[in-house]
């Protein structure tokens, strides 16, 4: 009987999926790993707020995305350098140190281990992340923080806030 219920566990996991939907109760279709509500949002991702990003992540993992205190940028780490989100100097003055002590190595969705170094790692290859979808951004999130990343569903761009203002990427 333990057999039975062993094999049966181990089949019932190769058939699971790591998705995660957050603000609502599926994701959108099947090669999604992690989905954020679709309308009527006005949230996006807060990006990690780190001291001097090339000195504190070397070597960083591609696709690593913060928001550096330094020279308050958001920055994306691609084929061994950190690349500029931010066009020109933002503002990190709203950011709020965290005092806490950091537990464990981060969150993972979509494995249960990962080399890669982050607060939250998704790790697939065969899913993809979608952002936060707002509609112009720049015009109806309130109060952005410096760091927050979503995608503009009007200009269909990659939107980044530094603090001062928002920046596009298409």
């Amino acid at each position: 009987m333990k057999k039975i219920i062993l094999t049966f566990s181990l089949g019932l996991v190769s058939f699971c999926n790591a998705q995660v939907a957050i603000g609502k109760s599926n994701v959108n279709g099947d090669s999604t790993i992690l989905d954020f509500k679709d309308s009527d949002n006005w949230f996006g991702i807060i990006l990690p707020a780190v001291q001097q990003a090339s000195e504190t992540l070397t070597p960083a993992n591609n696709g690593t995305f913060l928001f550096d205190k330094t020279d308050q940028k958001v920055k994306m780490y691609e084929n061994n350098k950190w690349v500029m989100l931010s066009h020109a100097k933002g503002n990190g003055t709203p950011i709020v140190n965290n005092a806490t002590a950091e537990v464990g190595t981060g969150a993972i969705i979509g494995a249960s281990t990962t080399s890669a170094k982050g607060v939250l790692v998704l790790e697939s290859d065969n899913k993809a992340a979608i952002l936060p979808k707002i509609f112009r951004p720049d015009i109806n999130v309130r109060s952005p923080y410096p760091g927050m990343i979503c995608y503009d569903t009007f200009n269909k761009m990659i939107a980044v806030f530094d603090g001062s203002v928002w920046n596009f990427w298409k």
